[in-house]
């Protein structure tokens, strides 16, 4: 197993679903809360978010996003108005190149997780963010993972095990 460290930035959690299910109306208005910690459960996902326990297996019980990508599209876009939380992800990551952890099972804090897929950006990012969003976030839309144990994320250093 190889190490490699990277650091929490910001974690969040929203009770309710903004985007997800509104194709063709207008986005729900439920806000997303900056948290020191997340409880996570095994098989279900963040406590207190919206795909907590959404199906059995979900892709996407936890997802994750670069502060570094986040940093780059507001340059790239010269927004500067925008918090990293209109992605709408649950964990902010600095240092690590999060596409890396998909296909492996990585440790943050006492849970352990398994990157499933890409967290690929939709129309809505346009509307979240700004025009060209969507477009700018291909390929580096963050990552969703599978909660595999119980436990506790929270803002800090942390230091994921990747399995090779």
């Amino acid at each position: 197993m190889v190490q490699t460290a990277f650091e929490i930035a910001h974690l969040y959690v929203s009770p309710g679903h903004n985007f997800f299910g509104h194709h063709g109306r207008e986005p729900s208005q439920h806000a997303i809360v900056e948290v020191q910690s997340i409880w996570c459960v095994a098989g279900k996902g963040v406590e207190g978010d919206r795909f907590f326990d959404y199906k059995e297996r979900y892709k996407g019980q936890i997802t994750f996003f670069e502060e570094e990508v986040y940093k780059d599209l507001c340059i790239q876009l010269d927004i500067w108005n925008r918090p990293p939380s209109v992605f709408r992800r649950n964990v902010i990551t600095r240092g690590v190149r999060l596409n890396e952890l998909i296909g492996k099972e990585f440790i943050l804090g006492d849970v352990r997780l398994y990157g499933t897929e890409e967290s690929r950006p939709c129309y809505w990012m346009d509307r979240a963010f700004g025009p060209g969003a969507e477009a700018a976030l291909k390929g580096r839309g963050g990552v969703r993972a599978r909660v595999l144990t119980t436990g506790r994320i929270s803002v800090s250093a942390a230091h994921p095990a990747i399995k090779r």
